[in-house]
C-alpha cells in the first residue's frame, strides 16, 4: 500500500479552498496528497490553478473526477442538499470518502446513505466533525461520562457568537434559502454543536423549539432559535442559538448532581460539590445553605487539531486502520436534532424522537416550494480559518 493517500475534493467554495490550500501549500497532513479538484464554476477552478497548484488534475464534472483512477479518497464540500448523493456516488466506486457537516439536510436522504456505506464496510467513511478533537469538549464528555459525578440534572448551551452580517447571505445565491440549504443557524453554523450535544449528553425524547425567520436578516429561514429538551432519565436541556448578535456568547453548562461543568472562552470549569446534592439535602440544617464545592480550570491535554486532525485522522483510517473523528454513520445523529427542532417550529408543538421522518420531509418542501431563491449573483468567496 501507497504511504500517501491521493485525495480528491469535490467543491471549491469557502470550505473546499481552506482545505486545498492547507493540505497542498502547508503540507497540513503528510499522509494526504491533493491529486484532484473538482467544481461546476470554472472561475473556481482558474482561482485554484493560480493559488493551490498548477499541477492538480481539474474537473468541471464531479463524476468524471471519480471515475479519473487519480483519487483513493474525496472530501465532499459542496451546498448540503447534494451532500448524500456524492458520498454514495463515492462508496458505489470504492472511493474512500469524508463528508463536510451536516451529513445532509433530511434524516431520509442520511438515512439512505448510510444504508449504502453498510454496504462497502472496506470503505472508510467519515464525517467532519471537527469539534469533536477539542480538549475541553473531549474532557467534558470523559467526566460526564464517567459517572463519577452522578446523573447530569440539566444543560444549557447558549451558543450566539455565530453573528453573520447580510453581506455574508448575499454572497451566494443558495444561502438562507429553503431550496438552496434547506434552513439556517441550525444547519449551516449549529451542526458542530448538535453533534457535540448528543455526542456528550445522548439523544432527548423530546424537543419544543421556537424559532424566528429572517429576524435579523433578509432571509426566509431560521436565524434566531431556541428550544427544550428533555431526557428519558428526566434531565432537561436548553439550546439557545443565533447569528443576529454582534457580540455573542458561547456558554455550555451541565449541572449534575455532584459537579458542575462549564466551558467558556476555551477552557473547562468544574465546581466540584463535596457530597452529591441528593445526599447533602438530606442532613442540611440550614435554610438557604447550599452544598460547599471546590472550583478549578479542568487541565486538558491542550489539543485541539481541529479539520487537521479530522483530515489525520481520516488518513490513518485509510492507511492503517486506525480510528476516525466521527464515522461518517454519526452525521445522522445531530441532524435528527435539527429535524426535530425544525419539526417542532412548523407544527407549533413538542416532537418525540424519534418523529415522522417523511412528515419532516413534506413539511420541508412545502417550503422548498415557495422558497424565494435569489436571483443569481457573482458569489463571494472568504476564508474560513476561525469561523467554526
Amino acid at each position: 500500500m501507497s504511504d500517501q493517500v491521493r485525495l480528491g475534493i469535490i467543491g471549491i467554495g469557502n470550505q473546499g479552498s481552506t482545505y486545498a490550500r492547507r493540505l497542498v501549500k502547508e503540507n497540513w497532513v503528510p499522509e494526504i496528497q491533493v491529486t484532484a479538484i473538482a467544481d461546476k464554476n470554472p472561475d473556481r477552478l482558474q482561482w485554484a490553478r493560480e493559488n493551490v497548484s498548477p499541477d492538480i488534475a481539474y474537473f468541471e464534472d464531479a463524476l468524471a473526477m471519480l471515475d479519473s483512477g487519480l483519487i483513493d479518497a474525496c472530501v465532499v464540500a459542496i451546498p448540503h442538499y447534494d451532500h448524500p448523493k456524492y458520498v454514495i456516488e463515492c462508496l458505489h466506486r470504492g472511493i474512500h470518502v469524508l463528508c463536510e457537516k451536516p451529513a445532509g439536510v433530511y434524516t431520509e436522504q442520511v438515512r439512505e446513505m448510510n444504508e449504502e456505506a453498510k454496504k462497502y464496510p472496506d470503505v472508510v467513511y467519515a464525517m467532519m466533525f471537527n469539534q469533536r478533537t477539542n480538549c475541553v469538549y473531549r474532557k467534558m464528555r470523559e467526566l460526564i461520562q464517567s459517572g463519577k459525578y452522578g446523573r447530569v440534572r440539566r444543560a444549557n448551551w447558549l451558543i450566539t457568537n455565530w453573528y453573520r452580517s447580510q453581506y455574508y447571505y448575499d454572497s451566494g445565491d443558495w444561502r438562507a434559502t429553503w431550496s438552496g440549504e434547506g434552513g439556517g443557524v441550525l444547519l449551516n453554523q449549529c451542526p458542530h454543536q448538535l453533534d457535540l450535544w448528543q455526542w456528550i449528553l445522548g439523544m432527548p425524547k423530546k424537543v419544543q423549539s421556537f424559532m424566528h425567520y429572517g429576524q435579523w436578516h433578509d432571509v426566509e429561514v431560521e436565524d434566531d432559535v431556541t428550544t427544550y429538551m428533555e431526557y428519558e432519565d428526566g434531565h432537561t436541556g436548553v439550546f439557545i442559538t443565533s447569528t443576529g448578535d454582534p457580540h455573542g456568547s458561547n456558554r455550555f453548562e451541565v449541572q449534575m448532581d455532584g459537579a458542575q461543568l462549564v466551558v467558556e472562552k476555551d477552557k473547562l470549569y468544574l465546581a466540584e460539590l463535596e457530597q452529591l446534592e441528593q445526599d447533602w439535602t438530606k442532613t442540611n440544617t440550614i435554610p438557604f445553605g447550599t452544598v460547599p464545592a471546590k472550583e478549578i480550570e479542568v487541565e486538558t491535554d491542550g489539543l485541539n487539531p481541529q479539520h487537521q486532525g479530522v483530515f489525520a485522522a481520516f488518513a490513518g483510517a485509510i492507511l492503517r486502520g486506525e480510528p476516525l473523528i466521527a464515522g461518517g454513520e454519526e452525521g445522522i445523529n445531530g441532524l435528527t436534532l435539527s429535524n426535530a427542532m425544525h419539526l417542532s417550529a412548523f407544527l407549533g408543538q413538542a416532537v418525540e424522537i424519534p418523529f415522522d421522518e417523511h412528515l419532516y420531509y413534506e413539511e420541508l418542501m412545502k417550503r422548498v416550494a415557495t422558497s424565494r431563491r435569489k436571483e443569481p449573483t457573482k458569489a463571494v468567496f472568504a476564508n474560513t480559518e476561525g469561523t467554526y
